[in-house]
């Protein structure tokens, strides 16, 4: 979730996941942790490039937002097409290939942790 443009509704988002596919919501939560604010730039750089790339496109030079007043009239028309899409679109593969790579360590971790505490017992 945290490859979404979504800040502040990760920990949400990835909470809802979690309890539709009966997962482990500490793991959503620890999950959610990847996106930080020094891995948030890297991130949403990759999932623009990616993004534009996917719905074929080139990117696109956005004018002056004045975020304080988007946000104060709810109103992410103006940012939705030049930047959210993209960043959606192009978050949903990283998300996809972070998940699996971090799926597999995590499964070789707990493997490893597994054998050793058998080794020791005997």
């Amino acid at each position: 979730m945290s490859c979404t443009p979504f800040l502040g509704f990760h920990f949400m988002m990835a909470f809802c996941l979690a309890f539709i596919l009966r997962g482990n919501m500490i793991a959503a939560a620890l999950g959610t942790a990847f996106g930080n604010p020094l891995t948030f730039p890297l991130i949403f750089a990759a999932a623009y490039r990616i993004g534009v790339f996917l719905l074929g496109r080139a990117p696109e030079r956005v004018g002056e937002a004045n975020l304080f007043t988007l946000l104060r009239h709810l109103d992410f028309a103006p940012l939705w097409h030049p930047i959210l899409k993209p960043i959606l679109v192009g978050g949903l593969p990283l998300a996809a290939i972070f998940g699996a790579v971090f799926y597999v360590l995590t499964w070789q971790s707990v493997r490893l942790f597994q054998q050793r505490g058998k080794r020791r017992k005997s």
